[in-house]
């Protein structure tokens, strides 16, 4: 059954700024939100999303890093990184923060811990584009974004469109 997709948050709204809490219990109003996250995630055209930028302050994402043609896509509950790796540079973009495409320096590996829709731990591996998926999401979920990891030079180049940003935030009162 295909719903409404979520609305996503944009930048500056606060929840994109604030530290999202635990997950306690993995339950259908869970698993629902995840299923609308990923619909959201899709109709967006996104690889992943976090439930901070629907709205939600919980450490939740969705991915889909989509190294195959069919969707496949992964529900992180409460997940923990483990980074390794030399640092690599690479272009990222944020479904929101639309229009605008910046360099990242992360480390190119990850693993990564999370408890699943059945309630249950899991653990993934990737030195590739997931890697870089999952160390995003798990950003909005610490409250940082692209934003945070702007080059001076990036910041330059993007100034005019971010205050933009924080214009149409006020103008429309904080929503």
């Amino acid at each position: 059954m295909t719903e409404t997709p979520l609305q996503i948050i944009r930048y500056p709204h606060p929840v994109l700024a604030t530290r999202a809490a635990e997950v306690d219990a993995v339950d259908d109003e869970l698993r629902q939100l995840a299923a609308r996250m990923i619909e959201t995630m899709y109709a967006a055209e996104g690889v992943g999303l976090a439930a901070p930028q629907v709205g939600r302050s919980i450490r939740l994402f969705v991915a889909d890093p989509r190294d195959s043609p069919e969707p496949d896509p992964v529900v992180f509950v409460n997940p923990r990184l483990e980074l390794e790796g030399d640092l690599e540079i690479f272009e990222e973009g944020c479904l929101s923060i639309p229009d605008i495409r910046v360099d990242v320096r992360r480390p190119g590996a990850a693993r990564i811990l999370a408890t699943d829709l059945d309630g249950e731990e899991f653990a993934l591996e990737s030195d590739g584009f997931a890697a870089r998926v999952w160390q995003h999401e798990f950003d909005h979920l610490e409250g940082r974004l692209i934003t945070d990891r702007m080059s001076p030079r990036d910041r330059l180049v993007h100034r005019r469109a971010l205050k933009e940003m924080r214009a149409d935030f006020e103008t429309m009162g904080g929503l």
